[in-house]
């Protein structure tokens, strides 16, 4: 497996949040933000966690933010301007809606890395799940290349590396991506 010290986290923050009108990093579920609990997630697993948001709200947190490199493309920009700042070669990479999310869900990304793959990542109910899922920092390269091609699609943008896609059974519900206040209603009513 591979060691802690050569894995940054990387949380996507810099989403618009249309249909949730607003950030959802900051909303509240038992207590707590949905950031503190993918925080909580990620800290056994990694050396550093990267916050990717143009938001100075997110200082709060006192970890590393950076911007996006390229303005208003999405959470492709995220996803690159946090590879092209990490310093580690593995990187966990997680949006900010997931906060059922836990430790023991993301080693099994990190349990099925190998040489091959350049990411690795869930894939649930036929859909892949690419903001839930461990990158090589190699990817940055041709992450910033795709960019500057004016893709702004991640989906699209993840066609040209090798994927490994792992399907969960289990622990379906900690991959749960909150969009919506209805969404967000049903995961306290649990």
């Amino acid at each position: 497996m591979i060691a802690k010290e050569n894995i940054t986290g990387i949380i996507i923050a810099g989403g618009k949040s249309t249909r949730m009108g607003r950030d959802k990093g900051f909303l509240e579920l038992n207590g707590k933000l949905f950031m503190t609990h993918i925080i909580e997630a990620l800290q056994p697993l990694v050396s550093e966690i990267i916050i990717c948001s143009d938001h100075t709200d997110y200082d709060t947190f006192g970890l590393r933010r950076i911007k996006d490199t390229i303005k208003d493309a999405g959470p492709l920009a995220g996803l690159y301007s946090g590879l092209a700042a990490s310093n580690t070669d593995y990187n966990l990479v997680l949006s900010c809606d997931i906060p059922l999310i836990t430790s023991k869900v993301l080693k099994k990304l990190i349990e099925k890395e190998d040489h091959e793959s350049d990411i690795v990542m869930f894939e649930q109910g036929g859909k892949t799940m690419p903001l839930v899922a461990l990158y090589k920092k190699a990817c940055s390269k041709k992450l910033k290349a795709i960019l500057d091609s004016g893709e702004r699609r991640l989906q699209r943008a993840l066609e040209a590396f090798n994927v490994k896609s792992i399907k969960i059974k289990e622990q379906q519900k900690a991959l749960s991506n909150i969009n919506t206040k209805t969404q967000l209603n049903a995961i306290k009513s649990c």
